[in-house]
């Protein structure tokens, strides 16, 4: 690799290895150690191309997440089977990973801006902006960005949008997925929630179990299924359908419990 190679969106590919690999280092021990991640499905990540695959996953929280799937991916692919042992895997890491983030997210201080350059596409919402509900179009150049990145590897996508359990999946993803016909590969978390707080920085709890599902790519017809079809696909997928609701998983019971402590109920 040359030393000052760039990738499509001009990141220093030199730069971002090291800063992989030392954010990595910095926070295995939240996924191995502190907390426990149970991987399953780390063998269908072998079989996947090199590029054009979107993986669609819920969403617990704003960088615990993305960062446990960069550790989840990695290691996969260096040969770990479900694991995160021994972060030697971390010296080579897939370097055509990226993540769609909210714009004011992603800038919202030196932190968030160092881990947008491990990878972040960053988008503006067109339904919220700054804890307002808000109503804009699309900005073509977010969606060009995603395409530009599934061209060049894989992308990983949150497509409710937001940290909160069973929202809607925005249509948007649905549009990306019969446009640029990728690979899409489902993954369900759960335990980061409970592990740490909403921005996914600070660590709530130790000795969690934290879960981590990765599932069969999605049966897509990608010329004859419907927006509103793509989106019932990605809603069972993820686990984020209403039918989902009449199970309520046990941390959001005790969520709910501490919540309602801490209001005096």
């Amino acid at each position: 690799m040359g030393l000052f190679k760039r990738n499509p969106f001009g990141h220093i590919l030199f730069l971002k290895k090291w800063l992989i690999r030392i954010l990595g280092a910095m926070t295995h021990r939240r996924y191995r150690g502190f907390n426990e991640l149970q991987i399953d499905g780390s063998e269908i990540l072998k079989t996947l191309p090199d590029t054009n695959v979107l993986f669609i996953s819920n969403h617990q929280t704003y960088f615990a997440d993305v960062v446990a799937m960069f550790h989840v991916f990695n290691a996969s692919l260096s040969g770990r089977e479900d694991n995160i042992k021994n972060i030697g895997y971390l010296w080579n890491p897939k370097l055509n990973l990226y993540y769609v983030a909210a714009k004011e997210t992603m800038t919202s201080g030196i932190l968030p801006k160092i881990l947008a350059y491990a990878g972040a596409i960053t988008v503006e919402r067109t339904w919220r902006a700054e804890g307002k509900d808000v109503q804009r179009e699309v900005n073509p150049n977010d969606t060009e960005n995603i395409r530009i990145a599934l061209a060049d590897g894989w992308v990983i996508t949150f497509p409710q949008g937001t940290t909160k359990s069973f929202k809607p999946v925005r249509k948007g993803t649905a549009h990306i997925i019969r446009d640029y016909k990728p690979v899409v590969v489902p993954i369900v978390i759960d335990g980061f929630r409970r592990s740490f707080d909403k921005k996914g920085l600070r660590m709530k709890k130790k000795g969690i179990l934290q879960t981590f599902q990765i599932k069969e790519p999605l049966q897509i017809d990608y010329e004859n299924d419907t927006i509103e079809q793509i989106v019932e696909k990605v809603e069972y997928a993820i686990e984020q359908h209403a039918s989902f609701l009449k199970v309520i998983p046990q941390e959001e019971l005790e969520l709910q419990e501490e919540l309602n402590k801490q209001r005096g109920w």
